[in-house]
């Protein structure tokens, strides 16, 4: 049997007649760049997000970056990011010319560690970026108070939570500002780059939206020097559609994930995911931990199931952050998950035959 990674087949099929109809409208008013759509998807998602404000840019790359920017920061102003993450949530700092600074995680939730964060806040700290690492929050409420007490921004970078809960709430107004990835394998994915900042501040939202459009607050007069990054309205036309069904495609990789944990359960060589008590998961990424993970993906690979690893290399040891003079065994939380971690085929509309499979193969190869 062969299983793929990520398979959005049935999905389009889904929605590709409401699709093809907005995109015919956008195909025949030609206002491919910042049109009604995004508009209305800035609205809904924003709303989605219990949030006032969304403004729409071309990544989520982007939308952290854009958030950054509208902080003002400079050189010497240091951005808390943790070491575990995607590249991105760091690059976007680096982009200011402000410090990255990195910490460690928590063991059962890959996210930041509030502990560890609270001894690494300076003076110089002007923001922290927590990760929603896999579509699980991380602690807000530990996150916030060290921040109000230190003066501090938050900025979450939610691109692989759309959806998750945090207390009751969804990511995306927990902190001061959120960012979003739309990129096609998100749980709400466009047909390309896509990505949005949303906020409760119109400062921030107002300054956001000059700074993804050359600065200009109209046509040529320009306020602040701004980039070229706003949505295009084609994919804001399928984003409006997917938006419809995120809950329920949500719902069903969570049924997906509590198969694997049901059939994983006992596996004393399988560490399955760790759902805190007081948030949800809406499982971007199926992540488990096993030990000589090389090897075992390149059997899984073998029998023909699609896996991957999020992520091998922690930020601190990265080449392109050598700069910062971190080494091997300064954050090793992170340093343990990247090297066990295995992200398993996970999408909603996977069988319970293909979920099967991959475990039984997991199972038989880390006897």
């Amino acid at each position: 049997m062969n299983v793929p990674f990520i398979d959005f087949t049935e999905q389009y099929q889904l929605i590709k007649d409401e699709v093809n109809s907005g995109l015919k409208t956008v195909f025949e008013k030609a206002n491919f760049i910042l049109g009604k759509e995004v508009v209305d998807f800035e609205n809904q998602f924003a709303r989605y997000c219990d949030a006032k404000y969304g403004v729409g840019v071309n990544s989520g790359t982007d939308a952290l970056y854009l958030a950054m920017a509208a902080l003002n920061l400079e050189p010497g102003d240091e951005v808390i990011v943790p070491s575990f993450t995607f590249i991105a949530t760091a690059l976007c700092v680096s982009y200011t010319g402000a410090t990255v600074v990195f910490a460690d995680i928590e063991d059962e939730t890959y996210n930041i560690d509030p502990v560890k964060l609270s001894k690494i806040i300076t003076k110089k700290t002007k923001a922290i970026i927590p990760v929603h690492i896999y579509g699980q929050p991380s602690n807000m409420k530990e996150i916030m108070i060290l921040a109000k007490k230190n003066k501090i921004t938050v900025v979450e970078d939610a691109a692989q939570a759309h959806g998750a809960t945090y207390q009751g709430k969804r990511v995306g107004a927990l902190g001061d500002i959120s960012c979003f990835s739309f990129y096609p394998t998100k749980s709400l994915g466009a047909f390309g780059d896509a990505g949005m900042l949303v906020t409760n501040d119109e400062k921030i939202a107002r300054t956001a939206e000059m700074l993804r459009d050359y600065g200009r607050s109209s046509r040529y007069d320009h306020k602040v020097k701004g980039y070229n990054s706003r949505m295009d309205t084609i994919q804001a036309v399928v984003l409006l559609e997917k938006l419809k069904h995120l809950d329920g495609w949500n719902k069903m990789r969570n049924d997906a994930a509590a198969y694997y944990c049901q059939l994983l359960k006992g596996v004393k060589a399988v560490t399955t995911p760790t759902i805190k008590s007081d948030r949800t998961h809406v499982f971007q990424t199926f992540a488990v931990r096993v030990k000589n993970r090389d090897k075992v993906v390149e059997s899984l690979k073998k029998k023909g199931i699609s896996v991957l690893v999020h992520y091998p290399i922690p930020l601190h040891l990265q080449e392109a952050y050598a700069d910062l003079g971190y080494k091997r065994g300064d954050f090793p939380v992170s340093e343990k998950i990247s090297n066990e971690i295995l992200s398993l085929p996970m999408y909603p509309h996977i069988k319970k035959e293909q979920i099967e499979y991959v475990c039984d193969s997991l199972k038989e190869l880390v006897k």
